[in-house]
């Protein structure tokens, strides 16, 4: 694209941006359903141990289990979008979250939760991968970075709303997840409720137009045609971008795992990439806090009243964060924002291990003392600011931009399933580990975000501004 068609392009999507913003806040739905459905096991997971009397071994596989669904989830959905569209697999998910829900409100033992869970972690992969694909796709690039901004803060927005849903059912019960409203127990509403967002995300989808790209490859030049005209702008040429979208296609085929093979290491050095910023993401264990919220503060001395209190004000954090970097990644770029939140992110950690370490007694006897109290909390409130401003966005945006067109739907599926996969083994570990030493346990991830930031300043290039068919 000319340089006098791309800026044309940049005015024009600002005069559509009402309409695009309602495309993508539509499309990020799904977002708010995968942060809500992650996030609200961890306000009914000491319901769920008491209920079924199981010990932490059994909570973290019922926990993790959602997230191997989330990997299968992700690796499909790339393969099931080219080919049906990624419309038809966002209603693929909402209806699936909405039997998950269900499921999971009223299982008759702790292994038919799991399942449900599973259920639900499928929706959630899918989700993970169909927004950020959708909206880089139908998004103006001088626009696109906080468009796809949206899908993270979608997440955080699902997150504290099944936080402040679970601290409201917790508290109408009696103070209790397994108190009793109506007749069912309060971490059962918990899960439940996932199926009334899952209902709206359907209907939405409804209300949004397929992505043009999709729309070319399968010969619907004049739809194609319509949607570039209603987000680009009237003063857009939206055959131009068609022909310059087909210019690209003409070079592709259906992509295949083949296609991301190369190299010494197997895969393309991009795909690596972005498998090894997904992975980034996960290994500094910011899960924790939004999985285990409960049974951290828990394990340290604090009520189950009061944990879920905590566990509202970190995703209160999260949102303020992620409003940050919605505000930034097209200004200063993905590269300083991801190294900033990478350099707070091990200190903060650095700083909760070493509270951490003067915890004294296990179990419901643990206590910390009030100056370490103070650190840790302050410090997991940093914590989550600075990996919301960060790599909570930047890794969804660099997902959705940073692959070559022909691979793009099929590596950010890789990628993503690569992030469940870490997910899950950071779940499924915890537990154990925090039994062991959970200052130890903080230190390991302390050293992943450092870690971290040498990986963005030698791996990571900047994607601000550059248009998709740009990206090699």
């Amino acid at each position: 694209m000319t340089s006098s068609a791309t800026s044309q392009q940049s005015a024009s999507g600002e005069g559509s941006l009402g309409h695009v913003i309602f495309i993508a806040a539509a499309a990020a739905m799904g977002g708010f359903l995968f942060g809500y459905d992650s996030s609200v096991i961890s306000g009914a997971v000491t319901g769920i141990q008491k209920h079924f009397s199981v010990g932490s071994g059994e909570t973290a596989l019922v926990v993790s289990s959602a997230l191997l669904g989330s990997a299968a989830g992700a690796m499909g959905a790339g393969w099931l979008a080219d080919r049906i569209g990624r419309i038809r697999v966002m209603q693929i998910a909402a209806v699936l979250f909405a039997i998950s829900g269900a499921g999971s409100m009223f299982p008759p033992n702790i292994f038919t939760l799991g399942v449900w869970r599973v259920v639900g972690g499928i929706a959630i992969g899918m989700a993970s991968v169909i927004a950020p694909a959708y909206i880089a796709e139908v998004a103006p690039p001088a626009v696109r970075g906080r468009l796809a901004s949206f899908q993270q803060g979608a997440i955080v927005l699902g997150i504290f709303i099944s936080q402040l849903v679970n601290y409201a059912l917790n508290q109408g019960a009696g103070g209790s997840p397994n108190d009793h409203i109506a007749g069912i127990q309060a971490w059962q509403w918990m899960l439940g409720v996932e199926t009334v967002p899952a209902l709206i995300y359907f209907l939405m989808s409804y209300a949004i137009p397929e992505s043009p790209r999709f729309l070319i490859s399968v010969g619907r030049m004049d739809r194609a045609r319509q949607v570039l005209l209603d987000v680009e702008g009237e003063g857009s040429d939206p055959d131009a971008r068609i022909a310059e979208i087909q210019q690209v296609m003409a070079s592709e085929h259906k992509a295949t795992l083949s296609d991301l093979l190369g190299g010494r290491a197997g895969l393309q050095t991009i795909v690596w990439i972005g498998i090894g910023a997904s992975v980034f993401q996960q290994f500094v264990g910011i899960n924790v806090i939004f999985y285990y919220s409960s049974l951290l503060w828990q394990s340290v001395g604090i009520n189950a009243s009061n944990s879920l209190l905590i566990s509202v004000s970190t995703s209160l954090v999260n949102i303020v964060g992620t409003v940050i970097a919605i505000a930034l990644v097209d200004r200063i770029g993905r590269r300083p924002l991801a190294l900033a939140g990478s350099a707070g992110m091990a200190v903060a950690l650095g700083l909760a291990a070493w509270a951490f370490s003067y915890r004294h007694g296990t179990g419901t006897t643990a206590t910390l003392p009030n100056t370490q109290a103070t650190v840790a909390l302050v410090a997991a409130h940093v914590f989550v600011l600075c990996f919301a401003f960060s790599w909570g966005v930047v890794v969804w945006v660099l997902l959705g931009e940073m692959f070559p067109n022909k691979i793009r739907a099929l590596a950010l599926s890789v990628a993503a399933a690569a992030q469940w996969i870490a997910n899950w083994a950071i779940t499924v570990s915890f537990p154990t580990m925090s039994d062991w030493n959970l200052s130890a346990t903080y230190v390991i991830y302390a050293c992943f975000a450092l870690l971290s930031i040498p990986f963005v300043y030698f791996c990571i290039k900047e994607t601000k501004g550059r248009t998709l068919e740009s990206m090699g």
